[in-house]
């Protein structure tokens, strides 16, 4: 929270060191408000995961379509994909036990991190496949790979592979323990590799039980 805190005051004692017209004070509050909103993702993130900590959060049980779920998502991300000229597809299908609002958020989470870390031109690739009494969901991206000392602590609250990307838009470090929070909620697994100019996580959950 100390960063923006930091440029909240910065920006505050800006403004009042001087007259200034009325474009630019409101070009300082929508620039406050960037900040407040980015506090307000983080004290939520933060909330919901101390949520989990505690039991608090128990996922429902209903048969939930993850293509369904992915095929949505694709829609909401369309276009900051065609912004950004990245292209989503999704082969396979599978449908598992769990809650729906919470599965829509890790896979939320994943793959807006996935477009975010494709070069232009290239692809985000979302499979799934069905395994008995558990399916699997991967979502991979091209891209630079992350150090593989990196990887172990991917999943760790606040924890950033670069810490020059903290003022890029990447958040606070704490969408990747969400999905795991999520993921473990639901008695299952996750795991990431990083090789060969591909990243790719993998998340592996139970099926709709008979």
């Amino acid at each position: 929270l100390r960063t923006p805190i930091s440029n909240l005051m910065t920006q505050t004692q800006v403004a009042l060191s001087s007259a200034r017209n009325k474009d630019e004070y409101k070009e300082i509050l929508y620039s406050s408000l960037e900040e407040y909103e980015r506090m307000a993702q983080m004290v939520g993130d933060m909330l919901y995961l101390a949520q989990t900590d505690n039991g608090l959060l128990k996922p429902g049980l209903e048969k939930v379509s993850l293509a369904n779920v992915i095929q949505d998502l694709f829609d909401y991300f369309e276009a900051w994909a065609e912004e950004r000229a990245i292209s989503l597809t999704l082969t396979g299908s599978a449908t598992v036990s769990g809650d729906r609002l919470m599965l829509r958020r890790a896979l939320s989470n994943l793959i807006s991190n996935a477009i975010r870390h494709t070069p232009p031109g290239q692809t985000v690739q979302v499979s799934l496949a069905g395994h008995g009494d558990s399916a699997t969901v991967s979502v991979e991206n091209p891209g630079p790979e992350i150090p593989a000392e990196h990887l172990p602590r991917l999943f760790d609250r606040f924890y950033r592979a670069d810490p020059s990307r903290q003022r890029k838009g990447d958040g606070a470090g704490l969408g990747l323990a969400i999905v795991k929070s999520i993921v473990d909620a639901h008695g299952g697994a996750i795991a990431v590799t990083s090789a060969n100019q591909v990243t790719r996580f993998q998340l592996t959950l139970p099926t709709l039980a008979e």
